[in-house]
């Protein structure tokens, strides 16, 4: 059986509750698609996987989906052929289109038990954090930034009131109190204390040694829920 390791570990009865999880997953690049892989290959079957973009060069370096025979095709389809060969039982809801002003609101957030963050625009990233916290029964788990690393060591969980020094979490909140104000409920993020490496022409430069680790502990935060 394939998912007996996993069996194993968690028992019988928290394996068969991550089994019912159902998780929605907004972006699937250096981070996302490796939680939705570790999350299928640990046995949770029900996934809602949105992304609008391609496989392009730049992504081989760091995504899952990402090889030299993928480039040019949709992320989502890409990588769900790969998650329906590791489970082959997996229900996969794809949505080829972007998470922004014009479609928030309209992915019925409210039928899953987790919605991962893992969006790298600000404004897309704020409004998918406000949605989802209006939700009394899902529960919110966010990337911060995991680009211009090297350690995965320095990678951690908190919730997002205690992240410092992440670029990405300090741009966030000050859109946030620009815009309404700071959330009334907190919520849990993964993000890095490594200081950032400098970038001579400001791209974000990125590893998979990192950025596949906070896609893998946003998925472990999923899986050791089901233990409870």
């Amino acid at each position: 059986m394939i998912f007996d390791r996993s069996r194993i570990l968690l028992g019988e009865e928290a394996f068969e509750r991550l089994r019912a999880k159902k998780v929605a997953i907004f972006g699937l690049g250096g981070v996302g698609g490796w939680c939705a892989e570790a999350l299928v290959r640990t046995g949770v079957r029900n996934l809602l996987l949105v992304d609008s973009d391609s496989v392009a060069p730049s992504n081989v370096n760091r995504q899952v989906m990402a090889t030299t025979a993928t480039i040019g095709e949709v992320k989502i389809e890409a990588l769900s052929r790969r998650l329906k060969e590791i489970s082959p039982d997996v229900e996969l809801e794809l949505q080829p289109r972007r998470y922004d002003e014009t479609s928030a609101g309209t992915f019925a957030l409210e039928r899953f038990d987790f919605v991962v963050d893992a969006i790298d625009s600000i404004d897309c990233k704020m409004r998918l954090i406000r949605e989802t916290l209006e939700l009394e029964n899902t529960v919110l788990l966010s990337s911060m930034g995991a680009a211009r690393r090297f350690d995965p060591t320095r990678v951690k969980t908190s919730p997002f009131s205690q992240v410092t020094g992440d670029a990405l979490a300090k741009a966030l909140r000050q859109r946030l109190r620009k815009s309404g104000g700071m959330p009334v409920k907190d919520f849990t993020c993964v993000w890095s204390d490594e200081q950032l490496a400098p970038s001579d022409d400001g791209r974000l430069g990125s590893l998979m040694q990192v950025t596949a680790v906070f896609g893998l502990a946003l998925a472990s935060i999923i899986v050791r829920s089901a233990r409870i």
